[in-house]
C-alpha cells in the first residue's frame, strides 16, 4: 500500500532490516499471523500498544477486551493513530486498519465489538509493541 502522507517511509530493504520476517509479512505485505500465537493477546497490564514498525501509539489497554478470536482486540483506537481502507482480498469486503504514521497493516475492524463503540479492532499482535504504564 502506498501511503503518500506517511511520516515514516522506508524502502522494502530498510523495512526488512528493521523488522522480523513475520513483522515484515504482516506490516508491509498485509499478512496475518496465526490466531493464538501472540503473547499480546493475553496482555492484561495497563499501558499502550504501539506500531511495531514505527512506534506510534495506537491503542490504550483501557479499550482492550477478550474477543475469543485469538488476536488482540480493542473497541477503540487512540485518536489519530490508525486509519482505515477497504480491503477486497479473499473474495470479501473488509475494513483494513493501518498505522497513519508508517502505513503498516495492523489488522481489520469489524462491527461486532462491545459497547460503547460496537467495534472490534482485531489486530495482529506481531504488528504491535506494548509498553506498560509505570
Amino acid at each position: 500500500m502506498k501511503n503518500d502522507n506517511a511520516a515514516v517511509e522506508r524502502t522494502p530493504e530498510e523495512w526488512r532490516k528493521s523488522l522480523s520476517a513475520e513483522q515484515f509479512h504482516v506490516l508491509r505485505e498485509h499478512g496475518t499471523e496465526r490466531a493464538g500465537t501472540s503473547p499480546l493477546n493475553g496482555e492484561k497490564r495497563s499501558g499502550t500498544f504501539s506500531c511495531a514498525g514505527c512506534g506510534q501509539a495506537l491503542f490504550s489497554s483501557d479499550t482492550k477486551f477478550e474477543s475469543g478470536t485469538g488476536w488482540p482486540s480493542f473497541w477503540s483506537p487512540l485518536e489519530g493513530g490508525t486509519g482505515t481502507s477497504i480491503d477486497r482480498s479473499l473474495f470479501m469486503t473488509r475494513t483494513e486498519v493501518h498505522c497513519t504514521r508508517c502505513g503498516g497493516h495492523l489488522g481489520h475492524v469489524f462491527p461486532d465489538g462491545p459497547p460503547p463503540t460496537g467495534l472490534r479492532y482485531c489486530m495482529n499482535g506481531v504488528a504491535l509493541d506494548f509498553t506498560a504504564d509505570q
